[in-house]
């Protein structure tokens, strides 16, 4: 048996605080699920599992969903897909949609009855609410019987880190109901768990095309084979992501650090389809606030997506000599006043963020002028 195990696709994702590069971040996600279908094809994969969440809500344009359905359809063999936490099997879902029931290949599987496939059985456990503290596969049964028993939920696996317990799955589900293969979504990276045997029965495919910044080990896919019912299974993550989601964090501590730190960024491949969230922190040179502009403009006009953060940056204490330069009075006062305030007490806190920021501004301003 081989099937491809997918989740989390997340179609009509909004992408919020994305500008202008949204569009793009959606449509990708689309075009990630498109290279989920050719990974099965490639591979040879018998079906599909998609556990969960193949939508980002129940209302999501309805053209999202036709398009969605058409590309599943284009496997040749059978797609198993169970609602998710985002696309929950309520009335008015996204699964009421015609577009269902007009591919002979696509199954929508809403109850929690076991469904025969080749090669074995599946138990689904389709998610009917938002959110529950119930555990989605406590309704499995273990049977005897020389077969393949694969089971697909959308929950959170103990022992992840979440706030609430949400939609949660004991870590020995697997082991307590006899399964072969425990295929789980909601957590958007590939996470594995071994058994002592070497084999992977319970497993995360993550999302097949990153979602945000700091989203470590997602856009995949997972190929798993299974060559008997004693055997243990197999897994192989298989790379589905087109956009690269970038986070650069830099601290600034000597001059030629921030030249360094843009010929970096300047060598970085594929810019188009790169997003990038930049973090300075430390000391900006009066010499080398030119540079920091420069890079300014050079991260905002080379990368699909780009932002910087440069409330962890401070005017380097040698040039302090600024402050006492500037015309007494108010300028002068401020620029104190916005020094201490940067400085002192929780520097994370958001009134010394900003605080940080007016400084440098001022800073810039006036290093310029005192040239």
């Amino acid at each position: 048996m081989k099937f491809v195990h997918t989740a989390d696709w997340q179609i009509g994702m909004k992408a919020e605080g994305l500008g202008q590069a949204g569009a793009s971040v959606r449509a990708e996600r689309l075009a990630a699920g498109g290279r989920v279908v050719e990974t099965a094809v490639t591979c040879g994969a018998d079906f599909i599992i998609v556990a969960g969440d193949l939508f980002e809500d129940n209302g999501v344009d309805r053209t999202l969903i036709q398009k969605t359905a058409d590309t599943l359809a284009r496997f040749d063999g059978p797609v198993y897909i169970v609602p998710g936490n985002h696309d929950p099997d309520v009335p008015g879902s996204v699964w009421e949609h015609p577009a269902w029931a007009s591919a002979n290949n696509l199954n929508v599987l809403t109850e929690k009855q076991p469904v025969d496939i080749t090669g074995g059985i599946l138990y689904p456990c389709p998610v009917a609410d938002k959110y529950s503290t119930k555990d989605p596969t406590a309704w499995i049964q273990t049977q005897a019987g020389n077969i393949v028993r694969l089971a697909v939920a959308h929950g959170n696996m103990e022992g992840l880190p979440e706030s609430a317990p949400d939609h949660p799955i004991p870590r020995h589900a697997t082991q307590r109901s006899g399964l072969n293969y425990l295929a789980l979504g909601h957590w958007h990276s590939t996470v594995t768990y071994t058994d002592p045997d070497g084999g992977v029965r319970t497993a995360y495919c993550g999302t097949p095309e990153p979602s945000r910044f700091g989203e470590p080990d997602s856009g995949n896919a997972l190929l798993v084979t299974i060559e008997s019912p004693v055997a243990p299974p197999r897994t192989k993550a298989i790379k589905t992501g087109g956009l690269i989601w970038q986070v650069i964090e830099e601290n600034l501590r000597h001059i030629g650090d921030l030249a360094a730190l843009r010929q970096r960024i300047e060598a970085l491949a594929d810019p188009d389809r790169m997003l990038v969230d930049l973090r300075l922190n430390g000391l900006l040179h009066s010499q080398e606030v030119g540079l920091l502009s420069h890079l300014q403009d050079m991260v905002a006009s080379r990368f699909l997506f780009s932002r910087i953060n440069m409330s962890g940056l401070r005017p380097s204490p040698e040039d302090d000599g600024w402050i006492t330069a500037l015309p007494s009075g108010v300028l002068r006062d401020t620029a104190a006043r916005l020094r201490k305030m940067a400085d002192d007490g929780d520097t994370s806190s958001r009134q010394s963020q900003i605080a940080a920021l007016a400084l440098m501004e001022l800073y810039a301003m006036t290093s310029e002028v005192l040239k």
